[in-house]
């Protein structure tokens, strides 16, 4: 499953559309859901109890929790989403079957009942064995199935499966085990034998798939492709015998994704952090002429939804200081139409400050990014506890140029309680580039820690920081960071909460554990110098250490092992169970675990 991508949340302010009218985007303007056309009748394919069912009558019959089908595999690494994929004329699809057999079972258990029951996980851990996958391709009007000749699929991965426009061949992208070695394949779809391999990149860390291929909908013989290889998320134009034609875009910026294509400019739609680390926007690109156009206004985060033909675009976007905004856009002559702008959720309310700001990594050349929330009546020659909230990990960050920079709603909560909420985009997060990433490599958590550490020293500094009273929280990745925060810089924290923390990543899962840190046989001093388990000894401060009693992804065995060491060490942390909760608490425990949260630190800070 990976790591948790989203942080726990409170509540959401009700922003963006009126109560009065439900809205629908019907591919040219926002209509109301009443008026909205009847959607065409296609084949109903689902996933359910394991099996594939078409219309609710069954395509596969000895599914079962070892033997799956047309569910996400791999634990939804490499952008994998689904299980199952339907061709453009919808009278096929392609369908993952996962044999998870081999696969040691993790012991979560189901106490609701009046004798608890296993409710076992498969779980495979770095280094271990793990799960088999194949791809068949169904024939909606035949009823035959074809697999594709894939051959041993032992220890290899098959990610962002596309069909070609014709349907008659189908691409993927397989990836090593060590995941340092990708290739993009072509299958027949007709008797599932690979017909060419297409691209191969390899990297010395990690090659990452994230996307399928994209095909022009104007040249069936032509494509777009993600590649890192020059270090950003780039498109690549290729045709179908594997020669790059060209790169459509280059530069120190990620692409962050394609939205689609105007046929008529015979352009693509992306969204990029061109203009800013900070922000997202969208952008037209000719591919004949590569021109690339600005479709929106260069400030905040935007977001695009294109209409089938391509040629009107739903621009939904905020800044720091505007909630939510919906423009339409024409693609083709970049008319842009305001269709509705929410109102400040907030306004009447006394409000904290929101900042932004930058400091240099531990490296002392990288720029980072910083939030900072201060209370409503903040007075800087007063002292305020402050609570650095850290997440960290890949896939992820927390500052950006959207409403309040990203703040969560609890930083609004604890501000207006009197405290200094700080926010630190570490290097390993996300949309900076490969360097910026990579640098975490087989040490995950080290290089995280120090510049989060830049990040209390510059706190330090400040005159209204109360340096007596500093905490520090995170979950999952940034429970890690937590622990391993609280217990290497004892002296720096008195209070810490850490929710669904990794202890040690040999109890992590295979793909995300071994894509950062290898094995445990090929890594082991990566492993051991990332462990928290021989840190326990050092914990001095206040720690409430948080996990639901099933959580799939953190094992309970992370927290529950961290706790013996504390008691061999005669440490005495604090320690609650949501009992049958996952990952993340959802519901009432939801509100439930951040009062908890809260009021561990209003206790102890």
């Amino acid at each position: 499953m990976g790591m948790a991508r989203a942080e726990n949340n409170p509540l959401s302010y009700k922003t963006i559309i009126p109560q009065k009218k439900t809205l629908w985007w019907d591919g040219t303007t926002l209509v109301d859901a009443d008026e909205r056309k009847p959607a065409e009748e296609f084949p109903k394919v689902i996933s359910r109890d394991h099996n594939i069912f078409l219309n609710n009558q069954p395509i596969t019959t000895d599914g079962n929790r070892e033997v799956v089908y047309g569910e996400s595999v791999h634990r939804n690494e490499f952008g994998i989403s689904s299980g199952i994929f339907m061709s453009p004329s919808k009278k096929r699809f392609a369908f993952y079957k996962m044999d998870q057999s081999m696969v040691q079972d993790y012991p979560l258990v189901n106490t609701f009942e009046r004798e608890a029951k296993l409710t076992p996980e498969k779980y495979p851990m770095a280094g271990m064995t793990s799960h088999k996958v194949w791809v068949g391709i169904y024939d909606i009007e035949s009823k035959a199935t074809t697999w594709l000749n894939l051959g041993d699929v032992t220890d290899r991965y098959f990610t962002n499966i596309a069909w070609a426009p014709d349907e008659e061949s189908l691409y993927l992208i397989e990836l090593n085990r060590a995941q340092n070695h990708a290739t993009l394949d072509r299958y027949s779809v007709k008797d599932g034998k690979k017909i060419a391999t297409l691209y191969e990149e390899t990297d010395e860390k990690y090659v990452e798939p994230q996307h399928p291929v994209s095909f022009l909908p104007w040249d069936k013989e032509k494509f777009l492709m993600w590649s890192r290889k020059d270090g950003y998320w780039h498109l690549y134009l290729m045709n179908t015998k594997g020669k790059i034609l060209k790169q459509v875009t280059k530069g120190e910026y990620e692409v962050l994704e394609l939205i689609g294509y105007c046929p008529e400019t015979k352009s693509v739609i992306i969204r990029s952090n061109e203009l800013s680390p900070l922000q997202s926007n969208l952008f037209a690109i000719s591919l004949r002429t590569g021109k690339k156009r600005l479709l929106d206004n260069g400030v905040g985060v935007h977001y695009g939804t294109l209409s089938e033909d391509g040629t009107m675009l739903l621009d939904t976007y905020s800044t720091p200081d505007e909630p939510r905004v919906y423009n339409t856009i024409n693609t083709v002559r970049g008319e842009t139409k305001e269709y509705y702008r929410s109102p400040d959720p907030m306004e009447g309310e006394t409000v904290p400050t929101y900042k932004m700001g930058t400091l240099k990594a531990a490296d002392g050349v990288t720029d980072l990014y910083y939030r900072m929330v201060l209370p409503p009546d903040f007075d800087e020659k007063k002292k305020y506890p402050t609570v650095v909230y850290v997440y960290g990990g890949p896939h992820a960050h927390n500052v950006e140029a959207s409403w309040h920079w990203n703040s969560r709603h609890w930083e609004t909560y604890m501000a207006k309680k009197g405290y200094v909420i700080f926010v630190l985009d570490n290097r390993g997060s996300e949309h900076r580039g490969k360097a910026f990433e990579q640098v975490t490599f087989h040490r995950l958590g080290q290089v995280e820690m120090q510049d989060q550490m830049k990040g209390v020293e510059y706190l330090r500094t400040l005159p209204y920081v109360d340096k007596e009273r500093m905490g520090v929280h995170g979950w999952s990745f940034g429970g890690f960071m937590t622990i391993s925060m609280m217990t290497q810089y004892p002296d720096v924290f008195k209070v810490g909460v850490a929710g669904g923390a990794v202890i040690d990543w040999k109890w992590y899962e295979v793909m995300y554990g071994e894509r950062y840190m290898g094995t445990p046989e090929n890594n082991p001093e990566g492993y051991s110098e990332t462990s928290l388990l021989s840190k326990a000894k050092n914990l001095d401060g206040n720690l409430l250490i948080i996990t639901g009693s099933n959580d799939p992804v953190v094992v309970p065995q992370h927290s529950l092992q961290f706790i013996n060491e504390c008691n061999k060490a005669g440490k005495y942390p604090d320690f609650y169970v949501y009992p049958g909760e996952g990952h993340n608490m959802k519901g009432d425990m939801h509100i439930h675990l951040y009062e908890k949260i809260t009021k561990y630190f209003e206790d102890k800070l």
